[in-house]
């Protein structure tokens, strides 16, 4: 089971003014923010436990494309690859809390 999805961070986002004045890139933390926001999108009834093995290997400029892919591991793991075409930008697991039983 998969999800792919397009996505773009404004250059009026607020934590772009400072991260760099004059060649501003889109900070790691803010990228995290909407991969995992797309994960509970596609998986809403998961609950994330942690990241494991997060890569950023190219920065990612403000109102650029990019697209976020997720796989389901089985239970437990989901990997995610953002990327802009062939050009791979982050990779990384997302790991999630066993699912609970009734309360």
């Amino acid at each position: 089971m998969s999800s792919i999805t397009e996505h773009s961070i404004p250059a009026t986002h607020p934590s772009l003014p400072g991260h760099f004045p004059g060649n501003p890139v889109v900070p790691g933390v803010v990228l995290l923010e909407e991969i995992l926001t797309a994960a509970m999108a596609w998986q809403p009834e998961s609950r994330i436990r942690g990241l494991q093995a997060v890569k950023f290997l190219q920065p990612v400029t403000p109102d650029s494309r990019f697209s976020i892919a997720l796989e389901l591991l089985g239970p437990g793991k989901i990997t995610f690859i953002c990327s802009a075409g062939q050009q791979l930008l982050s990779t990384g697991t997302i790991l999630l809390h066993a699912p609970s039983g009734p309360e």
